[in-house]
Order: C-alpha cells, then structure tokens, then sequence
C-alpha cells in the first residue's frame, strides 16, 4: 500500500470560518439595521462582521484548493511543538466571556479594564497598573463615542449611580 505523501488539506477550517460567518450573519438577521438615533443598529456591525468572515473563509477555501500550506511565519515565535498554556487559554476566555455577565452590573469601562487586563495578562505582559489604566481609558472612551451616537449600553458604572 503506497502512502499519500501530499499535505492534507484542513478544509474543514474554511467551513468553520464561513459557518461562523453565517451564524454572525443569522443572528444579526433579527437586530434592526439601523437606529432611530444614529446611523447604525446593533445589527450593522455582526451582519458585516459576518459577510467578511464568509468572504474570507471563501478565500481560505480557494487557497486550500491551490494547496496553499499554512506554516508559521518567521515572525509569529510560534512553535507548534510547545503545549497550550492553559492558564493563559482561561485568563483570555474569562475576559470573553466576563462581558456577558458583568456589563449590566459593573458598565462598560470596568469590565472593559478588566477584560483589557486579562487578555494583556493571557498575551505575557507583568505591567498591571498600565494594563488597567490602558483599558480603563478604552472602555470610558467606548462608553462615551457609544452614548454620542445613541447607543445604550448601560449606564458609565451602575454600581455607583453613575450613569
């Protein structure tokens, strides 16, 4: 039995990327498009999140086809040999997932600080006060260009009355 020596063909990554793209897209299909106040509702940005992530998972496909590999590039450190951090992986999945659970209750600048902090963390930075004040300054300035164009997010810091 002769072997394959040809490099297998991770088509399987273009179908989750167009898949993806189509739940954005599925899922935004029930958020209006547009706003009495501003321009954009809170289904503009999924619904073109989505049609770009299926116009790229399409550009996968057709470079698998052409049998493109996908190696490490130089530049990226990575190295395919070294294990998953999993302390790293769960300090970047809390930060995803905090948002969902904490924006109603604590606001967009501090859960954004500590989304920002998390993922710093997760990506190997040790500079906590930079981190914190970096994302807090990210988060009041989301809260604020949000609340100009009319978009409620909840109030600056609920907890406090502030809002």
């Amino acid at each position: 039995m002769q072997q394959d020596s040809r490099p297998s063909r991770p088509w399987w990554l273009a179908a989750i990327v167009v898949a993806l793209g189509a739940v954005c897209v599925l899922g935004a299909a029930s958020l209006p498009a547009a706003s009495r106040y501003a321009g954009i509702g809170p289904g503009t940005v999924p619904r073109l999140v989505g049609i770009a992530l299926i116009v790229l998972g399409l550009i996968l496909a057709v470079q698998i086809a052409r049998g493109e590999t996908f190696e490490p590039q130089g530049t990226e450190n990575a190295d395919a040999a070294l294990p998953m951090n999993p302390l790293a992986f769960a300090l970047a999945l809390v930060a995803a997932v905090l948002p969902i659970f904490a924006l109603q209750t604590l606001g967009l600048p501090l859960v954004a600080m500590v989304s920002f902090t998390l993922v710093a963390r997760s990506f190997g930075s040790r500079r906590l006060l930079v981190d914190l004040v970096s994302g807090a300054i990210l988060g009041a300035l989301a809260w604020y260009l949000f609340d100009r164009l009319g978009l409620q997010l909840g109030g600056f810091m609920p907890f406090a009355g502030l809002g």
